[in-house]
């Protein structure tokens, strides 16, 4: 997986390419996020427009990202969530836990 992080007015944001998976991408995604709260992000928009995959490996690291961002004050939100992660998210009624946008304007109008 590949992360690629931006800022914009206070929201970090950074857009995931690939697959969330155990091993791979679930390892990435904590670092990147621990890295953003290192650097002094508080606001954290997520972009899975251009993730591919998400295994229960994957959905416990995002699990995990949000409880640590909230856990430190901050806010965690996902952008461009696709269908089959969003199919995942409502199986495990964990859809109810994210705030969830597909325009990155509203989504960064949020925070």
């Amino acid at each position: 997986m590949k992360v690629t992080a931006r800022h914009h007015d206070g929201v970090t944001i950074l857009e995931l390419k690939g697959k969330i998976t155990i091993g791979v991408g679930d390892v990435q995604l904590r670092e990147a996020v621990t890295e953003a709260l290192q650097a002094g992000a508080k606001n954290i928009l997520l972009d899975l427009g251009a993730v591919t995959t998400v295994d229960s490996s994957g959905v416990g690291e995002l699990v995990s990202t949000y409880t640590t961002v909230t856990n430190r004050g901050g806010k965690l939100k996902i952008l461009n969530l696709p269908s089959r992660v969003a199919d995942v998210l409502q199986i495990t009624q964990l859809i109810t836990v994210f705030e969830v946008f597909d325009n990155e304007a509203e989504a960064l109008a949020s925070f």
